[in-house]
């Protein structure tokens, strides 16, 4: 990783796990992903930004595989999403195959944009609900 990727790594998570993501995860209607902390255990939510197609719901890490919560989903795939208000159940997977970039523009503008603007290693995830 180049130098100003690290560095841009560095201040957006510092950013998001400081501000944004403890006001964020508040608001009523935000999309929030639920994984299970690796290490210790406990509910970790992250504010996310994507879109439910049928059963699925879709998104793109900005970081990749040096996000946390993409950490979380690879010790374990099963996660809560809420999408408008309600939680529902899945199991996430992530898929280096599929091209990022196509995806974010399948998905809502305005986070898009910020992933694309902020993103160093995009990975695409696909969370399969349950019912």
């Amino acid at each position: 990783m180049s130098r100003l990727s690290d560095l841009r790594f560095r201040a957006a998570t510092a950013f998001q796990r400081r501000v944004g993501n403890p006001v964020l995860r508040r608001l009523p209607l935000q999309t929030v992903l639920e994984t299970t902390g690796r290490v210790s255990g406990l509910p970790r939510p992250t504010p996310v930004g994507g879109r439910r197609v049928g059963n699925s719901f879709w998104l793109v890490s900005e970081f990749g595989e040096r996000s946390q919560y993409v950490r979380n989903i690879k010790a374990d795939p099963r996660v809560r999403v809420r999408i408008r208000g309600r939680w529902h159940t899945g199991t996430a997977h992530l898929l280096p195959d599929d091209d990022p970039v196509a995806r974010l523009r399948t998905l809502p503008r305005f986070n898009s944009v910020g992933v694309r603007a902020f993103g160093t290693d995009l990975l695409t995830v696909r969370v399969d609900l349950d019912g």
